[in-house]
């Protein structure tokens, strides 16, 4: 049985042709980029090519992309960087209480170095309200930081809305775009963006590598020092494999873009409507329309997500309830309870998320086992309360 990963807000497989641009990094163009030998000239020519390729697709110059170990450290420099270097302007930052534990945990940290952080809530499908941001910012407000996408639900936010409205009264903007790189169109400029963050194995790249868009001119300091790579933001001999593979992933991404982005969008509908015409007490989590192409977020009475990720695998299906990062916890995601979930409504996500390769054969496969599986997991649950609607 051929296995179906619909696991790929977690990661993606790398694209065999991005494999194929990393190799010789490997194997014939190995010097270290500071070199100034024939083979750190090699690797340098290459990291050029990804950089001007990653600014391409946000609309940036390349002297504004840095490269880092992936998301997590890019949203910790966006967000630690630009804090400490402009706390004489101000203390307050802004984010939503729907952010990935990237952006949460290090606004936890700034709140323990003096810094105060406003939590916006969100609406029954995981929207931060513009206005809300609106309200929320005060003079000595020095940022905010509102994800592109949310990761497990997929609603897309009003982050144009939200960048137009921060610079409107002086205040820088970041963006955690990790889920929404080569799926959701982004213009730095147009959109109102400082601070973007993303990471190459959301979109078909090799893990272990990420880049940061800060506008030029706009002050930050670092998190680490040596010896100066990146212009001293990141500094670290480059992994330059990796690099390369990040600007081969998100060229081939942009310059394939629409199609994927149809493809998915098919497939996805074709979930959804298969899973929740044939399963009676199934709901969507997340907004229906405003989400991302490749993210059905489900919950079902009665049912476990657990339980119904464990069964699935059993298909040869792979699926989640949640952030793969916090896969292993013990608490209901922070997203389902902010959405206004209960517990046991919380418990009960599946999260399918789909790439450029998923086909409808294979959705075809999920729609069936889902239905199975729910049944034979209902058949050993004692029975409960069955909630109306069919959405949020």
């Amino acid at each position: 049985m051929d296995r179906i990963f619909f696991d790929n807000s977690a990661t993606t497989r790398i694209d065999d042709r991005v494999l194929e641009a990393m190799l010789p990094f490997y194997r014939t163009k190995y010097g270290n980029p500071s070199s100034i030998h024939s083979f750190g000239e090699e690797a340098r020519e290459g990291m050029v090519q990804a950089r001007e390729r990653a600014a391409f697709a946000i609309g940036a110059s390349p002297e504004e992309i840095f490269f880092t170990s992936g998301g997590t450290e890019a949203n910790n420099i966006a967000l630690q960087g630009f804090a400490f270097a402009n706390r004489k302007k101000g203390k307050h930052i802004i984010t939503s209480m729907v952010e990935h534990h990237a952006i949460l945990h290090t606004c936890e940290f700034l709140g323990t170095q003096g810094f105060d952080i406003t939590y916006l809530p969100v609406d029954g499908v995981g929207a931060v309200d513009p206005d809300a941001v609106r309200s929320a910012l005060r003079d000595d407000t020095i940022l905010v930081s509102i994800m592109t996408a949310n990761n497990e639900i997929g609603t897309v936010q009003p982050f144009r809305e939200i960048g137009r409205m921060a610079h409107e009264m002086g205040v820088a903007f970041h963006t955690d775009a990790v889920q929404a790189i080569t799926k959701v169109p982004i213009d730095v400029s147009e959109d109102h963006i400082d601070l973007l963050s993303m990471s190459a194995h959301k979109f078909h790249g090799p893990k272990g590598v990420g880049a940061l868009y800060v506008r030029k001119g706009l002050p930050i300091r670092p998190l680490t020092y040596g010896g100066g790579q990146e212009r001293n933001l990141r500094p670290s001999t480059e992994n330059v494999p990796g690099i390369v593979g990040l600007g081969e992933a998100i060229h081939l991404g942009m310059r394939e873009m629409e199609a994927s982005v149809r493809s998915m969008l098919n497939v996805r509908e074709h979930i959804i409507e298969g899973t929740m015409n044939v399963i009676s007490g199934a709901f969507l989590n997340g907004a229906r329309q405003r989400r991302l192409c490749n993210n059905a977020n489900f919950r079902f009475d009665g049912v476990e997500g657990e339980a119904m990720v464990l069964d699935l695998d059993f298909h040869g299906i792979a699926t989640s309830t949640g952030s793969a990062c916090s896969a292993r916890s013990t608490e209901t995601s922070h997203v389902m309870r902010a959405i206004g979930l209960t517990p046991d409504q919380a418990r009960g996500a599946l999260r399918v998320s789909l790439s450029k390769f998923s086909t409808m054969e294979e959705a075809d496969r999920f729609t069936k086992a889902i239905e199975t599986t729910v049944k034979r997991l209902r058949s050993l649950a004692p029975p409960v309360p069955r909630t109306n609607g069919k959405e949020g």
